[in-house]
């Protein structure tokens, strides 16, 4: 069975983030298996794997902020807001200006009150969006706050009639759905848009340039782990080093004296494994997760 520690997938289309967990979950050879937020089947790049108790890492992993790389087509709405769904609209894009794009997708930077794609993972009364919409539902999804800290425009491409491609490059906060710029821009511009092609080259600090692919994976099943539990807290979080005594503490769930750090933040035992991830509040240092083997 592979250690616990976390894997940095360069995720193929096609698949769901579900379906790479479940491959993991076979290479591995243990149950313990997650995902540090969702790329849609349609999409590639960085995913997140989280295998034993590196799964309880996941959740600050999803949320990070992410960067992508993407093509909007303008000219053409779908239902899913991306390439996957079917096209309910077309406007002839041609005599839209490459300024007009430019200028569209400007707006659309900084902090931004997003109305996530209505065809999503979002729970509306416990049920995804997405099957509402499959079942003939009408879903409004609300508006919520999501920062695009860089939206660069990298080529806009006039090679099919009536369409126009815009290639960029989008970092962004999590809970930003780069489909719904798609969409927003092409409104903006009076001729729909949707996304055509989406690859996440980074979550947080992991990048695709230290990604594997599945069959790499296969290749060296069930060692399938690339960053260790104790080296990804350590990578990914501010570290303190206690004592064998605030190890001791620790482990069992007792508080420490803060240190000012900001948190959360990785405590390191003396012998230099992770005992727990911190935060300091009301005058003490408390543990959100215990993560020192039992």
């Amino acid at each position: 069975m592979s250690a616990d520690g976390l894997i940095v997938v360069d995720k193929p289309g096609g698949m769901t983030s579900h379906d790479v967990v479940a491959r993991v979950r076979r290479l591995a050879r243990t149950r313990r298996v997650g995902h540090g937020g969702t790329l849609d089947p349609m999409a590639t790049g960085v995913l997140v794997i989280g295998v034993g108790r590196a799964t309880r890492l996941l959740t600050y992993v999803i949320g990070a902020g992410k960067s992508y790389t993407a093509t909007i087509r303008l000219g053409q709405s779908t239902v899913t807001d991306d390439a996957e769904g079917e096209v309910v609209a077309s406007t002839p894009a041609g005599a839209v200006t490459d300024e007009a794009v430019r200028a569209a997708l400007a707006v659309l930077t900084g902090e931004i009150d997003q109305v996530p794609s209505a065809v999503s993972a979002i729970k509306i009364d416990g049920r995804r969006a997405y099957k509402r919409v499959r079942d003939g539902e009408t879903v409004e999804l609300p508006a919520r706050r999501v920062t695009v800290s860089r939206l660069d425009v990298w080529a806009i491409r006039r090679d099919t009639p009536d369409v126009v491609d815009v290639d960029v490059d989008v970092t962004c906060s999590s809970g930003t759905y780069i489909r719904a710029l798609a969409r927003d821009a092409g409104v903006a511009l009076g001729v729909g848009g949707h996304l055509t092609a989406l690859r996440r080259t980074s979550v947080g600090a992991f990048t695709l340039a230290e990604a594997a692919t599945l069959d790499q994976l296969e290749e060296r099943a069930p060692e399938v782990v690339n960053l260790s539990l104790d080296a990804a807290a350590d990578r990914y979080f501010p570290r303190r080093d206690a004592t064998a005594e605030e190890a001791r503490v620790l482990s069992h769930g007792g508080p420490l004296a803060p240190v000012g750090i900001a948190g959360p933040y990785a405590v390191f035992g003396p012998a230099g494994g992770l005992i727990a991830i911190v935060s300091e509040r009301d005058g003490r240092a408390r543990a959100e997760i215990v993560l020192a083997p039992a």
